[in-house]
């Protein structure tokens, strides 16, 4: 192991040291357990040579209920180092996933832009049981096992060291095929996690995205990617076991050699007894077993050490930037933009290039504009999603970045497109977030304001009705105005939305409409549009191009100026 590798498994185990009690009582277990093997070699001999032999009423007598009292030692040894480990292995397992889900939950957004969600989950799922393995199996294999082989060795050298030595010499080229087949371990690990996220990718892709598969008939398309990435990953497991297997053979092998050279010593030896024979033949037989172990140990090490190094470099992504720790108690809801600049890759044209306005508390600014014109990025940068580049954002007066991050967001509300409700009930998603109770009635007067009661009424069950996974089980309509509840319970000063009613029909639109313009009242709202009918009553409007404000004021204003904002109505109107 290189020292970076035992950098790796000493962190790995100081996931253990909060359940030492359990970790050392398993490892008490393990070594009673590896006592027992040695002691059954040493009881051959006694057993043959008094017992068959010689016919001695004594060992006749007491052979019976030694070999029975060792086994039952034996068992609850083996069987309390067992489950102790496996409970411990278990802790860790949840331990560091739950560490990961914790920082999965702090990640900035820049990093979900570049790492697929496949990806996350199989490192949460397949990484995380290839740690587990290194920090408890491996070590039980290590623990039990050479303690046994220590214990049958020095049984051996009892009966005759200077044949045990001259077995030993094997010991140096075992080393020597560990430590290269450690080396191949370790890429063909390296290759089979990033083979499982691409398959978890693939598997998720094919998930969330099977009514677009059915619709254009890419069954044989998806089918394609899964077997490729399904055989990648086949390819590299079979790597693994060739390597593996490929070690098993030459340590039987050597073993073989050294038993034949056993026996052909013990037959020349002319003072050897039965007893001490088959004792000794015994103690190297069961050698066999704990030396094939080790030899594969190598191979669950290398595989955890990876499985580590990609755990804990996900466990050490640095967290959001927490940039200031002021908090605003009384929000008026004033945002402003003063020249911001913004780039989504250092290489990349800007996003936003020198946006500035100012939107007075409780006034409603609407952005419209193509797409990729920047307006979902505008909105973005208030919450501090991502960071600018450049110039500043406020809220009141006070630089967003000197704000703590969650005292910012308590004062945002958001209503996307894309409504992201969770696979619970209706209740559920509409309090989801919220600190301390809501009586029922301030409840019902939110589904009342949000126009959930009409559709509430034609479920069994009310607001306890199970919505599915994203809200399946519900139409868009119905799902927008749950997330409309969701931000009236928050009640927060300042309101983002962006493009709600873009993919509503024309009756889903109007209940949609009717909610927002309940939601929006009083507050300071940022609304990203694509209708343009909707925002026609904006305070003000302003038009987006590559990034830059090239047209700002009202409605009546801006179809005045008969620029890009009328060519936008214009072709809304006759489309």
């Amino acid at each position: 192991m290189t020292r970076q590798d035992k950098a790796l498994y000493r962190r790995l185990l100081r996931y253990t040291w909060p359940y030492r009690g359990a970790f050392l009582l398993a490892v008490v277990g393990m070594m009673v357990g590896s006592a027992t093997e040695p002691v059954f070699a040493a009881l051959m001999r006694p057993l043959l040579n008094g017992g068959f032999v010689h016919k001695n009423p004594t060992s006749i007598r007491l052979m019976p209920v030694a070999v029975i009292g060792l086994f039952l030692v034996r068992g609850i040894a083996s069987f309390t180092a067992n489950y102790l480990m496996n409970w411990v292995g278990r802790r860790i397992v949840f331990d560091i996933r739950g560490e990961m889900f914790a920082r999965l939950l702090y990640l900035p957004t820049t990093f979900f832009d570049v790492h697929s969600s496949g990806v996350l989950i199989a490192k949460l799922i397949y990484d995380v049981e290839q740690v587990a393995s290194a920090a408890t199996r491996a070590l039980s294999t290590l623990v039990k096992d050479n303690a046994t082989v220590l214990g049958l060795l020095g049984w051996m050298f009892y009966l005759n060291w200077k044949l045990t030595i001259a077995i030993l010499v094997a010991a140096p080229v075992i080393t020597l095929m560990n430590r290269r087949m450690g080396k191949r371990f370790r890429r063909t690990s390296h290759s089979i996690q990033e083979s499982m996220g691409a398959i978890s990718h693939v598997v998720q892709e094919a998930a969330d995205g099977h009514r677009v598969i059915k619709t254009f008939g890419g069954q044989d398309e998806a089918l394609k990617n899964f077997r490729e990435t399904n055989e990648a990953n086949r390819r590299e497991n079979m790597r693994r076991a060739r390597v593996a297997a490929s070690g098993v053979p030459i340590v039987q092998l050597m073993a073989a050699s050294a038993l034949a050279w056993v026996v052909y010593e013990a037959m020349r030896e002319p003072h050897a007894t039965v007893g001490g024979f088959m004792s000794y033949v015994t103690a190297m037989m069961m050698l066999l077993a704990p030396i094939k172990r080790l030899t594969q140990i190598n191979e669950t090490l290398q595989t955890g050490i990876a499985a580590s190094q990609s755990v804990f470099s996900f466990i050490d992504e640095p967290r959001e930037a927490e940039t200031g720790g002021r908090t605003l108690s009384a929000v008026r809801g004033e945002v402003a933009y003063h020249d911001v600049t913004f780039r989504y890759t250092r290489e990349g044209r800007p996003a936003v290039s020198g946006v500035s306005f100012v939107l007075r508390a409780g006034q409603t600014l609407a952005l419209v504009g193509t797409s990729g014109s920047g307006k979902t990025t505008i909105a973005n940068l208030l919450p501090r999603f991502y960071e600018p580049e450049s110039g500043t954002i406020t809220l009141d007066g006070v630089d967003t970045r000197d704000l703590a991050l969650a005292d910012l967001r308590s004062h945002i509300a958001l209503v996307s497109q894309e409504t992201m409700l969770f696979d619970t009930t209706i209740r559920q998603n509409i309090l989801y977030g919220h600190k301390g109770g809501v009586e029922e009635a301030r409840l019902m007067e939110i589904v009342e304001a949000a126009h959930v009661a009409e559709f509430l009424k034609d479920l069994p069950k009310g607001l306890d009705t199970l919505v599915g996974e994203r809200g399946v089980r519900l139409s868009g309509g119905q799902r927008q105005r749950i997330a409309i509840a969701r931000a009236l319970l928050k009640d927060a000063p300042v309101l983002i939305l962006d493009e709600a009613t873009a993919a509503l029909d024309t009756e889903s639109e109007r209940h949609v409409q009717a909610a927002m313009t309940r939601l929006m009242r009083n507050r300071t709202t940022l609304v990203i549009a694509h209708r343009l009918s909707t925002i026609e009553h904006a305070d003000c409007i302003l038009v987006m191009s590559k990034g830059c404000v090239v047209e700002r004021g009202t409605h009546a204003e801006l179809l005045a100026l008969n620029t890009m904002y009328a060519r936008l109505h214009q072709m809304q109107f006759h489309g």
